[in-house]
């Protein structure tokens, strides 16, 4: 598995691996992935969204999404892996990339928000130093309407490299 930028010659390979993503998980990713145009605004130079390649197919998608204002510092993480290839540490992998896509980008500060009954993401982005810094009740409205909390963790990005560093995982990128 390769992780990389987004190209614009992904573009049918993108769009295979968004029709695999449950509706209810396209939520995360803040933007209507049925539009041409988010697609194409994706894959330009600089954009900050990242693929994980497996063989000829997209299995997972990462972005840090720098906020503005007063939260110039912080980027949000949003995440998504094909739910064949679950459970195989892509998540991991995509969200260290994060990690180091954050400190290029030279923000201090990521979050990401997890629906809070989805545990092993959870776990995962817990494992990697991202602490839970606010439950948000009824949030999320799911497919079937009903309502869902929402889970922000957050984590200092100089922090996280320091520790993927320590553990000898930051030289994987």
């Amino acid at each position: 598995m390769e992780i990389r930028p987004l190209e614009p010659g992904d573009r049918a390979a993108v769009e295979r691996f968004l029709q695999r993503v449950p509706e209810g998980d396209r939520t995360f990713f803040k933007e209507d992935v049925t539009d041409p145009k988010v697609l194409e605004a994706w894959s330009r130079p600089g954009a900050g969204r990242s693929i994980a390649v497996d063989g000829d197919g997209v299995v997972g998608y990462v972005a840090v999404v720098p906020l503005t204002g007063w939260s110039s510092h912080v980027g949000e993480v949003r995440l998504v892996v094909d739910p064949d290839h679950r459970g195989r540490g892509i998540g991991r992998s995509l969200a260290r990339h994060a990690v180091l896509e954050a400190l290029e980008l030279g923000l201090t500060k990521l979050v990401v928000e997890v629906v809070a009954d989805q545990e092993p993401a959870i776990a995962m982005f817990r494992s990697l130093g991202f602490d839970p810094e606010a439950l948000l009740k009824d949030h999320v409205r799911d497919q079937a309407g009903e309502l869902r909390d929402l889970m922000i963790l957050a984590h200092a990005a100089e922090q996280a490299y320091a520790a993927m560093a320590a553990a000898g995982l930051a030289e994987t990128e």
